[in-house]
């Protein structure tokens, strides 16, 4: 089996994970809760699995976000809402939002029931070692409803190919803000616009890390990445997806493209429904 499938797996189940982060339910919920508007839904809502944290923690595991905005919301987070119950609200978000995404009948159809049974099969074979925020989500009990194990199987099997892709990471020399403006400057990303506010960076931090990256010879001055740059990204991905193979070796070549072909359908209709964040993504 090539190991460009764990890539391809986590793009159709990606879209699946992210409603937490980009519908109005979330938002509402976890707010409704004691939280505040803004970055700190994000923070505790993504690190509440792990307890009450502090703010090492949370930049240690997220990678690529600034550590002072965390530090701003984290520990404050847990004294206005347990990480239990920020838990609880965060799956509720989720209910509320497949839901809606996909209509009740969708998300009982018997496709979602299938790639439940394949993608939790799936996660039996993950691990914990080196994977901080994967193992702190499969402490969690598995929802019962069909459509939400899915969503919590894209989770785990998100959260643990992001533990390969740091140790990636870290192995190359490439800190948190480097790999993001790295992958921003394929132009198949986040957009500046979106992604610089949204992990808390700050002009300068932004700038001095992109002189950095031209000096190496990984982005040129208008901030394109060069062959060097592409070279160096593709020897991460092809790592990210050897560290990712455990749960797709398990389930094997013909149930692992049965999930990528069930998880597309899902991702589609997401994106009919208008899932899709906008103003996000270069398109």
């Amino acid at each position: 089996m090539e190991t460009r499938i764990a890539r391809i797996a986590a793009t159709v189940l990606e879209p699946i994970h992210i409603t937490c982060y980009f519908s109005p339910e979330t938002a509402e919920h976890l707010t409704a809760i004691g939280l505040r508007p803004g970055r700190m839904v994000y923070y505790a809502g993504r690190a509440a699995p792990m307890g009450a944290v502090g703010p090492g923690v949370v930049t240690a595991t997220f990678y690529n976000f600034s550590p002072g905005p965390i530090a701003k919301n984290i520990p404050r987070a847990w004294t206005l809402a347990s990480p239990a119950d920020v838990v609880a609200a965060r799956l509720a978000a989720v209910d509320a939002a497949l839901v809606r995404l996909l209509g009740e009948a969708g998300c009982e159809s018997p496709e979602v029931v299938e790639l439940n049974e394949l993608a939790r099969e799936a996660t039996a074979a993950c691990t914990p070692e080196g994977r901080p925020l994967y193992a702190a989500y499969a402490d969690l009990e598995w929802p019962e409803k069909p459509y939400l194990a899915v969503w919590h199987a894209a989770s785990l099997l998100r959260e643990y190919r992001g533990g390969g892709h740091i140790a990636a990471l870290v192995q190359a020399g490439i800190p948190g803000l480097d790999a993001l403006l790295l992958h921003i400057a394929t132009g198949r990303s986040f957009t500046r616009e979106f992604a610089q506010p949204s992990r808390g960076w700050t002009d300068q931090e932004w700038d001095t890390a992109a002189k950095g990256l031209v000096e190496r010879g990984l982005i040129d001055a208008e901030n394109t990445i060069t062959e060097a740059g592409l070279k160096l990204r593709s020897e991460l991905e092809a790592a990210t997806d050897r560290a990712a193979m455990a749960p797709w070796e398990a389930l094997g070549e013909a149930k692992t493209n049965r999930l990528i072909e069930l998880g597309g359908q899902i991702r589609d209709q997401l994106a009919t429904a208008g899932a899709g964040p906008k103003g996000v993504f270069v398109r």
